[in-house]
């Protein structure tokens, strides 16, 4: 009797403290829950600690209060000014509001591809009234902003409170990267090639002034040289001019001297000159007095070979 007593309480204790256990649920800091019997949302708790539900009748369900990470997938938007991009963007988002949430989009990869959808087409419609350098330099902020600001506003009807928006990377595609590398390379290559033509130009404008002041440079010398030889000229004539005017006599054998020692030194040259010539007359006497000569017996000038005849 007792023991049949016995195990009628253990089963009592158990199917109480089974029936305790599920009415007993614990909400973290870092979630938010909803109570439904039967699917119908009863209370929402978004404060932590133990809570309790009907059992067997409620369950509960939970969603994270902390801020989520929504990745996309690439994207090519065009911009206003034709060009295309390769946006690589990703969103944060909490959920704000459990019963709107559940109610709409049930759970979280379900509001993932809502909010991937939002943000989609927000990217591209301010992108597309956006230009290049707008969106990779002037005001990519502004643009991030307007796309939050939009995202957020589509999201609010499903209890999501979009937190931020941003852009990893905006490049162009691999084809345009192509044609833009390859129009640098030949903006690059003209600018070169004017560079060497330019460069080419100064040189030879330069050897050109080189040449010239060389020319310039030469004739001035060549003519300084000349009045330089036409000044020694004239002082040597002055000299001489002034030596015959100081002794004719000794001036005039001094130049015969010159004459004879030009004039008779051994070469292929044949001089044939009368004996009684001038230019013998200080062989004839050293007075270099000009004599008449004597009549030849045959009627014939006497014929004389200086040093050189052959």
């Amino acid at each position: 009797m007792k023991n049949g007593l016995f195990g009628i309480g253990g089963i009592i204790i158990a199917a109480a403290a089974l029936v305790l256990y599920l009415s007993v649920y614990i909400v973290n800091p870092a979630q938010q829950a909803l109570v439904l019997q039967f699917g119908e949302i009863k209370r929402a708790e978004q404060d932590p600690g133990l809570k309790f539900k009907v059992p067997f009748v409620q369950n509960v369900v939970y969603f994270d209060k902390r801020v989520l990470d929504l990745n996309m997938p690439l994207i090519e938007p065009i911009l206003s000014d034709k060009k295309r991009l390769v946006v690589d963007a990703f969103a944060r988002y909490r959920i704000t509001d459990p019963v709107l949430f559940f109610q709409t989009v049930n759970n979280i990869n379900e509001a993932n591809q809502r909010l991937s959808t939002f943000l989609q087409s927000s990217l591209r419609s301010v992108l597309a009234r956006a230009t290049f350098v707008q969106m990779v330099r002037d005001d990519r902020a502004g643009l991030m902003d307007q796309i939050r600001q939009d995202v957020a506003l589509r999201a609010a009807p499903i209890g999501i409170e979009v937190v931020d928006v941003k852009i990893r990377r905006a490049d162009l595609p691999q084809t345009n990267s192509d044609a833009v590398f390859r129009r640098m390379q030949t903006e690059r290559q003209r600018e070169a090639t004017e560079i060497r033509a330019q460069g080419a130009e100064q040189a030879q404008r330069i050897r050109s002034r080189a040449d010239r002041d060389s020319t310039v440079i030469v004739a001035e010398a060549n003519r300084d040289a000349e009045v330089i030889r036409g000044d020694g000229d004239a002082e040597r004539n002055r000299i001489f001019a002034d030596a015959f005017n100081r002794d004719p006599e000794f001036f005039s054998f001094y130049r015969s001297m010159q004459a004879y020692a030009e004039g008779l030194k051994a070469g292929d040259t044949s001089m044939v000159l009368s004996p009684t010539s001038q230019f013998f007359r200080y062989f004839r006497d050293p007075s270099g007095i000009q004599r008449q000569p004597a009549p030849a017996a045959s009627g014939e000038a006497p014929v004389a070979r200086g040093p050189l005849a052959q």
